[in-house]
């Protein structure tokens, strides 16, 4: 068993002329943090939607666990563990916070969310998706509506649904859109926690944030990976100061 838990090679993915993945290839090794980053319009957008599934690459591969999976749906890439977050918030507003942790237990489980009502009577699933609230800090709101949670609390839900996939990584975009700079801290302390239960492919315009966790970062511009290193490597980069990060190097 080698190190890689997420592996593309050569993702290429076009709409009409434009080319928005241009034969991308990176891996996310056990226990780290590997951000990718890059301006809008980079194409960070559609290769997560090809790791996730959502897309299907026009060329390349991608693989899971040692496992192709470049033909297999986003529920069969979640059941085997690839847990994500979203940008835009995926969350139940009117349901509880229990409920919408419940939703990743069922999945996990493989059982339908049209059983939610019985499954509010399950100990079993309940306690992991209790476990899950506790771990990010929700435990006391279990009871509360989603929509009177903070926007940052909210983000912290989004985790612990994704911990309640049971995830042997996570994929996750932009967590920070949208926090404060206190929030953004907190939510850095929980993803530096969360790498040793599962790696975390990290996609995430917070440069203080990805500075503080990544392991590597990889830089995606107009569809290509023009550097992938450490945070020292990338920071004296000038190709990459030049095309992405300027003064914020």
């Amino acid at each position: 068993m080698t190190d890689d838990v997420l592996v593309t090679h050569d993702i290429t993915k076009s709409f009409g002329a434009l080319r928005a993945n241009d034969g991308v290839s990176i891996d996310l090794k056990r226990g780290e943090v590997h951000a990718i980053i890059g301006p809008n319009g980079a194409g960070k957008s559609t290769l997560i939607a090809q790791i996730c599934g959502g897309l299907a690459p026009d060329s390349g591969t991608v693989h899971f666990l040692d496992h192709d999976v470049t033909a297999e749906t986003v529920r069969a890439r979640a059941r085997m563990g690839l847990a994500r977050t979203f940008q835009i918030s995926a969350l139940a507003m009117e349901d509880t916070v229990l409920q919408n942790a419940l939703l990743g237990a069922l999945g996990a489980a493989g059982r339908s969310w049209r059983m939610m009502r019985n499954v509010l009577k399950d100990t079993y699933l309940c306690g992991e998706a209790l476990a899950a609230l506790e771990r990010v800090g929700l435990a006391d709101q279990a009871a509360a509506r989603t929509a009177e949670l903070s926007h940052g609390q909210r983000r912290q839900l989004e985790v612990a649904v994704a911990l309640t996939l049971q995830p042997r990584a996570f994929v996750m975009d932009e967590p920070m859109a949208g926090l404060g700079s206190e929030g953004s801290k907190q939510l850095t302390a929980l993803l530096d926690e969360l790498r040793w239960q599962a790696p975390i492919l990290l996609v995430e315009h917070d440069m203080d944030a990805v500075f503080a966790l990544a392991d590597r970062i990889s830089v995606l511009v107009y569809g290509r990976i023009i550097a992938t290193g450490t945070v020292d490597e990338i920071r004296a980069d000038p190709v990459v100061r030049e095309a992405y990060l300027g003064e914020e190097a």
